[in-house]
């Protein structure tokens, strides 16, 4: 008698891999919407410390082909975006993140790195990752020397940030997102940086692993938005073609 096959278990997602919902919004949603979140949700750490908001700057880097951007126009399922991001023009903590897209999820992976580190990357020098205890160091060593990837564009904007532990939500509002369009000082705060989204509008970002609690749901109204692919780094890129 042939012996019955077990069913193939499922393929597991990394725990790390979470949904990520993106729309644009205008002026008076935001401000309909970060009234309700205040008087119902905790705001996070960074924002609880800043007054209720905070300062991002990322240093996007890329291929000499410009990989990154043209896989995101057009539209490829599987991708990575790498960038060094610093909070309130401060090197106090600074991270080197790879942001993976596949499909609906998406997963960060990240270490911090001190202000010698982060200028060496700049210059173009990546060896000291492979000193690094992390793998994640490693594995950046080696997407740093087969793609060439160097310095591309900056991206600012100031960010309100909400957290909800359920499914590990997590709500942003992203205001004012600017580019210095071609600079790449990150730590130069007097560089000058344009305006990208026009009309007052901004971007609502909501994360969480599982699915969507029907309670948070109902608090952004999410069916009364429009999703959006938007790119914070493409759309910083825009300028340039």
């Amino acid at each position: 008698m042939e012996k019955a096959r077990r069913p193939a278990r499922p393929k597991k997602r990394p725990v790390q891999y979470r949904h990520e919902l993106k729309y644009y919004i205008n002026r008076g949603d935001y401000e309909i919407l970060s009234r309700r979140l205040r008087s119902c949700i905790q705001q996070d750490e960074n924002a609880q410390k800043n007054g209720g908001e905070y300062f991002i700057r990322s240093l996007y880097f890329d291929s000499p082909f410009d990989d990154a951007l043209w896989e995101k126009l057009s539209g490829v399922d599987e991708r990575d975006k790498f960038r060094i991001r610093a909070y309130n023009g401060s090197d106090d903590v600074i991270k080197l993140e790879c942001k993976h897209k596949e499909g609906s999820y998406i997963a960060k992976q990240s270490i911090r790195l001190s202000r010698g580190e982060c200028e060496s990357l700049i210059r173009g020098d990546y060896a000291f990752l492979l000193s690094r205890p992390e793998p994640f160091a490693r594995r950046m060593f080696v997407e740093f020397a087969t793609k060439g990837l160097r310095p591309c564009v900056i991206v600012d904007y100031t960010r309100e940030a909400y957290v909800y532990p359920v499914e590990d939500v997590r709500i942003t509002f992203d205001k004012d997102i600017r580019t210095a369009y071609r600079g790449t000082s990150l730590f130069d705060m007097t560089q000058p940086t344009y305006p990208v989204i026009t009309d007052g509008d901004l971007v609502l970002e909501v994360k969480f692993n599982n699915y969507l609690p029907s309670y948070i749901r109902e608090l952004l109204q999410i069916d009364s938005h429009t999703r959006s692919a938007v790119s914070k780094y493409c759309i910083c890129r825009k300028f340039e073609f």
